[in-house]
């Protein structure tokens, strides 16, 4: 073979093993998955959500994606009923993949969280205060134009959506990884 039909055969087998994951509702699974190594602790902690009466397991999300990805994985999804409407979001990503990854592209959605107006903005878009003159009313938001400042930020970065003449949404696939984001900085 060439390296053509060597890097086709590649990218049809690699096509193949999406489709399957796809059509199992999985996500992509290494062929020969990994033990953790020694001098890497086995981390049982964290926190989740309030347990439900008779409900012993807390860490079931944890355990579900160590099962299906024992080499490694991070995950994060989240369902949630908002005054906007139902949002429901899942995202994973295998160790490896992430720890290779060009981390600074995040950098610009990541510095437009790093202010409090844009944080409480956010907060308030996605507890039912759309409009730019509701921003403007609510305390601590500052000027209107430190309002629109704050506002084309949070647009540029992908954080927010214009929804018609002065209304602004969180765009459905940014709602989960937002309040992740959020609640990562709200743990002791």
């Amino acid at each position: 073979m060439t390296d053509t039909e060597d890097r086709v055969a590649a990218l049809e087998a690699a096509v193949e093993q999406l489709r399957s994951a796809v059509a199992s509702d999985r996500g992509p699974r290494e062929a020969s998955p990994g033990d953790t190594p020694a001098n890497t602790p086995d981390v049982s902690d964290g926190d989740g959500p309030p347990e439900r009466e008779g409900d012993d397991d807390r860490f079931w999300m944890l355990q579900g994606l160590r099962d299906r990805h024992p080499e490694g994985a991070v995950g994060f999804s989240g369902h949630l009923r908002l005054p906007a409407g139902e949002a429901r979001w899942q995202w994973g990503r295998l160790t490896d993949d992430l720890l290779a990854d060009d981390w600074t592209r995040g950098a610009t959605a990541l510095a437009a969280l790093g202010h409090p107006v844009r944080l409480a903005i956010l907060q308030h878009v996605l507890t039912g205060t759309t409009t730019t003159a509701a921003l403007a009313e609510s305390d601590g938001l500052g000027t209107t134009g430190q309002l629109h400042h704050h506002l084309r930020a949070l647009v540029a970065a992908g954080w927010l959506a214009s929804a018609g003449r002065g209304r602004y949404s969180v765009p459905p696939h940014r709602i989960v990884p937002l309040l992740v984001v959020v609640s990562a900085t709200l743990t002791a």
